[in-house]
């Protein structure tokens, strides 16, 4: 490590990242401020660029004619990382949710050699900006991560400020028109700009870590409510993440047969999809409430495992 002077920075971070609707650029932005003013730290910002680019607005059979291949992590093209350096002292990766997956763009991005190469022994925050479900997300970010043999230390999870309700029309929208307030009656979609600014605070306890040369760990951002399990949510990720892998697996097999099968079976699947949000997810989020009592030790060991490495 370079010794500290007036003109040689002597701490590197990377900042790799997808937003396709700038709402997580914004969080970037104010996560990497703090470091950015510090002259002893670069910040080096990697925008993944995938190859064909991904639209916005989507289009409609777009979106769900892109979930088999988020769901089961197929890489696809991206453009140059471009990366100046071999080793960084720590990487934030940030990323949205895709289907209970992260973005298939930063999945893409563990397929890369350099990208391997860089992540291995580092220490890595995870920010992610979404709806309201991210945990089977995070927990397949944890396994891209141990076999890149990095170290997550930290996540910080942001999500739309109108309710699960609400969010369940206006998100879909938002994706579907560019419109964050697509109707009158609609809250506004996305992260509040309130917990977009307070991603800044974040960034001033890893900078004074870094000027301090304190050691970068999952004790970094505990006790800083960087995280929010909401158990009530917990057996519908897993319900509806096992539902898109099997549904996943098997339009990838129709496709490979025929593109005609694919796109029916798609619009099968769109309806069925529709059904089980109407009717399973309700009544899974109900049978946890009656039953919570009586896993209430169940429920909390559940939220202190999704809630690691930062805890709520």
């Amino acid at each position: 490590m370079p010794e500290h002077s007036d003109t040689l920075p002597t701490k590197n971070i990377l900042v790799v990242s997808y937003s396709q609707t700038g709402q997580l650029q914004q969080m970037v932005e104010h996560l990497t401020r703090p470091l950015q003013q510090d002259h002893t730290l670069t910040v080096e910002t990697c925008a993944l660029r995938p190859h064909p680019p991904f639209a916005f607005p989507w289009r409609f059979m777009r979106f769900f004619d892109t979930f088999p291949e988020t769901v089961h992590l197929q890489a696809m093209p991206l453009g140059e990382l471009d990366l100046k350096r071999e080793r960084y002292d720590l990487i934030i990766i940030a990323y949205t949710v895709w289907f209970l997956s992260p973005s298939r763009p930063i999945s893409s991005f563990f397929s890369q050699p350099q990208a391997r190469a860089v992540l291995e022994n580092t220490p890595v925050i995870t920010l992610i900006g979404c709806r309201n479900m991210w945990l089977m997300a995070q927990e397949k970010m944890k396994k891209l991560l141990a076999d890149a043999r990095a170290n997550l230390i930290g996540n910080i999870v942001k999500t739309d400020e109108c309710g699960s309700a609400a969010s369940f029309i206006a998100t879909p929208l938002w994706m579907l028109t560019g419109k964050k307030k697509a109707a009158s009656w609609l809250p506004e979609a996305g992260v509040s700009r309130a917990d977009i600014t307070d991603c800044e605070r974040f960034g001033v306890k890893i900078r004074d870590a870094l000027q301090e040369n304190q050691a970068l760990n999952e004790r970094l951002l505990q006790n800083m409510g960087a995280v929010y399990v909401n158990e009530k949510l917990i057996l519908s990720e897993t319900v509806a993440h096992r539902s898109f892998y099997l549904w996943g697996k098997l339009l990838m097999a129709a496709g490979r047969v025929a593109p005609w099968l694919r796109r029916a079976m798609l619009w099968f699947y769109i309806a069925f999809l529709i059904t089980m949000i109407l009717t399973v997810l309700p009544v899974s989020v109900v049978l946890k409430t009656l039953f919570s009592p009586l896993l209430k030790n169940t429920i909390r060991r559940q939220k202190a495992y999704f809630a690691q490495p930062s805890g709520e």
